[in-house]
């Protein structure tokens, strides 16, 4: 919608074709209906790509204050929630109405639903065969998104298009996706489920400081969905649980109470750590959370905090394209100018949004994407 709606109030011709019945549903449903439209702090190293720098053209030419004014200039009331995301007060339904209003300013055309069987090229034409018959054109723009949450019409078609005409594609997967274990593994720690807490997590070249929320199958919350981007299948990932103490302090300020506190261990614990977590962690390391700290040993209590800032697990996979926001993955960049995102082979194809090799981080930033790649097509064609 917004490529369609830059190209048609620069005067082209355009034909949107949109498979589903219902209009913006990934719009809708995000940030808890409210629609987390951009993050104030977007910059290309909040995206990840097998050309970090890909994004940074499209990023430049259209930022979030941008997209901000537009949603001043349509008197969207919204707010900053937190780290610079920005969610509608009221509606996501107001950012699908503002596409939809600014297509209409464009005269951009629509066939919805409907369905495009196959794309082919002749000549310096497309044609395609749809449900509304036999359409031609000089110029198509995929944007299909990913294959994240099916049910609402998710599917490869971009991808299969991107193949059709000899483009590579970097294997799609889910990601800001939860993180599930092997059922036996997991089972002792089953018991957590709903206990939430801050956290440090870092796998491969990933590191966040959000919050993880136990489930009864792994583990979830907005730093597990921002780190299941950079995991890969068989590799670790390792958790900090009290991020806001040093590693080093952490095992002198546990030695120092057992000299001058009468607590049991679990209600020391509790002051760094939610009670639950605190006494089943002890539980975990054969340590009875009745005990008073002052009877165990310093070696105990120096193990019990390297246990606490050094959690290492292995996940088994993830939740699946059910349950993932995004998909990591897609047409390869080298593919596609940076500047129009059309297909250096295949002139007047081109491929914007998620169904790129280019994905951000939780809270705003796929969004800002979807609007600067369109923008930047839209400019372009």
């Amino acid at each position: 919608m917004m490529c369609a709606a830059v190209a048609g109030q620069r005067g082209r011709r355009v034909l949107l074709i949109e498979h589903s019945a219902k209009l913006g549903e990934k719009i809708r449903i995000s940030g808890g209906g409210r629609c987390n439209f951009t993050n104030l702090h977007t910059r290309p190293e909040s995206f990840i790509s097998e050309n970090p720098r890909f994004a940074r053209s499209a990023l430049a030419r259209y930022s979030p204050a941008e997209f901000v004014a537009l949603v001043r200039k349509h008197r969207i009331a919204f707010h900053e929630k937190h780290k610079g995301q920005l969610f509608c007060d009221d509606s996501a339904e107001q950012i699908i109405a503002l596409l939809r209003a600014e297509c209409d300013v464009g005269n951009v055309e629509w066939r919805m639903p409907c369905a495009v069987q196959s794309i082919a090229r002749e000549g310096d034409r497309f044609i395609l065969q749809s449900d509304a018959g036999s359409l031609h054109t000089p110029r198509v723009v995929i944007a299909t998104g990913g294959m994240s949450i099916p049910k609402i019409g998710a599917t490869d078609y971009g991808y299969r298009v991107a193949r059709q005409f000899g483009l590579r594609v970097v294997e799609p997967r889910p990601a800001l996706v939860p993180l599930v274990f092997d059922p036996t593994l997991w089972q002792p720690l089953s018991a957590m489920a709903g206990v939430s807490i801050e956290v440090r997590v870092r796998a491969a070249a990933g590191s966040f400081d959000e919050d993880l929320l136990f489930t009864h199958r792994g583990l979830s919350g907005p730093a597990i969905l921002q780190i299941s981007s950079y995991w890969n299948p068989h590799e670790p990932i390792r958790i900090d649980l009290v991020p806001a103490v040093a590693g080093e302090a952490l095992p002198e300020q546990l030695i120092a109470l057992k000299r001058s506190s009468r607590q049991t261990v679990s209600n020391t614990l509790a002051k760094v750590l939610p009670y639950r977590l605190a006494e089943h962690w002890l539980g975990l390391r054969g340590i009875d959370s009745g005990e008073r700290i002052a009877e165990l040993t310093d070696s105990v209590l120096r193990d019990l905090a390297g246990s606490l800032k050094n959690w290492q697990l292995t996940p088994s996979g993830t939740e699946g394209y059910r349950k993932a926001e995004v998909t990591r993955g897609g047409v390869a960049t080298d593919g596609l100018s940076q500047t129009s995102f059309e297909a250096n082979k295949v002139p007047g194809l081109h491929f914007i949004g998620e169904v790129v090799d280019v994905t951000g981080w939780l809270g705003g930033y796929n969004f800002q994407w979807a609007w600067a790649s369109g923008f930047a097509a839209g400019a372009a064609i």
